[in-house]
């Protein structure tokens, strides 16, 4: 074979590479919902048994805030309450003598009304014996009413103090580092013995078992594109190849924005492209902020 001929395969050879198409159709990064843990108390952290890339669960409590002077108001209301409830008047016992000369006065009531049937005593006798029972039984009836206001009224005043410890409980509870979603941490930005405020950042936490790639496509491949939409997600693997995993699209935007500088479409003459988020399960080796490129089947 002479060297022209050589010369023009080697040309046809480099241009078949040229023009050999790219695996994927659009690339990006990985990117997960991280949520930031604060304190919602004030006070010295006792407590805060986490390190970062541990895992947590959703409700698992984690630590705690100081919260001795909070227990000690609660027991300070506690105690006020008490003293209040201390004035309430026991209205059986305070009726109890009332009760006794009422039953003597019926007792007495039917003596005379049996003497009156013998002509022992005088229908005037009676009429005295059935006025002392009737005003008797009023004067039970109005003391029962004038302890019942009062009973009332100290309840009542203790219904503000009653809240007050309802207000305690509540910042005891918050005291409590409890986790809100499982996941694991990423950064830790307190450890105990250090003082926070009610909104300071404790740690930041993400759940990693399902994890978004953020890629961009152009004009063209948008009108391809639809939600939940099956698609293979490309990962650069130790061995120099690709790892596949299935990936659905979870959700495109609605508008077009200049190209991002780090990342790169299938076409880079598009200037406009489109955000979209593919959802993938993470078997543990991706990770946020690695790339990663995605094939439209």
């Amino acid at each position: 074979m002479d060297n022209a001929k050589i010369l023009v395969l080697a040309g046809l050879l480099m241009a078949s590479c040229t023009h050999e198409e790219q695996p994927y159709d659009a690339s990006g990064t990985f990117e997960a919902v991280e949520t930031i843990i604060s304190a919602e108390a004030n006070g010295i952290i006792r407590a805060l048994d986490i390190e970062e890339g541990q895992s947590l669960k959703a409700g698992q409590t984690v630590g705690y805030i100081d919260s001795t002077q909070l227990y000690l108001k609660k027991r300070q209301l506690e105690a006020q309450i008490d003293a209040v409830l201390s004035k309430k008047p026991d209205i059986a016992v305070q009726v109890a003598a009332l009760q006794e000369q009422l039953a003597q006065a019926i007792h007495e009531q039917k003596r005379i009304a049996n003497m009156v049937e013998a002509d022992a005593a005088t229908p005037k006798q009676l009429d005295d014996a059935n006025a002392r029972v009737a005003v008797i039984r009023k004067q039970i009836t109005a003391q029962r009413s004038t302890l019942g206001t009062t009973a009332a009224s100290l309840s009542l005043e203790t219904a503000p103090l009653a809240m007050q410890i309802a207000q305690v409980e509540d910042q005891l509870a918050k005291c409590r580092i409890v986790n809100p979603v499982d996941g694991a941490v990423l950064v830790k930005y307190a450890e105990a013995n250090e003082s926070t405020a009610t909104g300071k950042p404790l740690y930041k936490v993400a759940d990693l078992s399902s994890i978004t790639l953020r890629a961009y496509v152009t004009g063209p491949q948008f009108a391809q594109l639809q939600l939940n939409q099956q698609v293979t997600v490309l990962v650069d693997g130790a061995d120099g190849n690709y790892r596949e995993y299935p990936g659905t699209i979870s959700w495109i935007s609605d508008k077009a924005e200049f190209t991002p500088k780090t990342i790169q479409t299938k076409d880079e003459r598009e200037n406009l492209v489109y955000a979209t988020k593919i959802r993938v399960q993470n078997d543990g080796l991706l990770k946020i902020g690695m790339y990663g490129e995605v094939r439209f089947n």
